[in-house]
């Protein structure tokens, strides 16, 4: 119940931009199309909104926070939270599926069979 009453002013604030973000108990994930250098602008004011867990004394873990850009293009701006910096990434693991810049499979699959291969190796 606490859970709700915490993230219902994020999902609110988050509409009122048009933003689409799925919700966690311990996770926020945020989707927006770039297309234009006022897009970067508008990113970068959706992460200052989503600051709002300070306003509940809730802390937002920035060095678990990072960007995956789904391009071939590297993104060149940097993204504040909080006044940290966030990291670009490559991969991004989101409920156990590995997502690459590139969409392709092959790294979450590569982890998989790897897991299952050590899993067998011990009983």
């Amino acid at each position: 119940m606490l859970f709700l009453i915490y993230v219902d002013d994020l999902a609110k604030a988050l509409e009122c931009y048009g933003i689409t973000a799925i919700l966690f108990p311990d996770d926020v994930k945020v989707y927006l199309e770039i297309n234009s250098p006022d897009d970067c602008v508008y990113l970068q004011t959706v992460l200052d909104v989503i600051t709002w867990a300070s306003k509940w004394q809730l802390s937002i873990s920035v060095s678990k926070c990072n960007l995956l850009s789904v391009s071939d293009l590297c993104c060149e701006r940097d993204y504040h939270a909080n006044d940290n910096k966030l990291t670009h990434c490559f991969t991004c693991c989101g409920l156990g599926i590995k997502i690459t810049f590139d969409l392709l499979h092959l790294q979450h699959v590569h982890d998989v069979v790897l897991k299952a291969n050590q899993r067998a190796i011990i009983l």
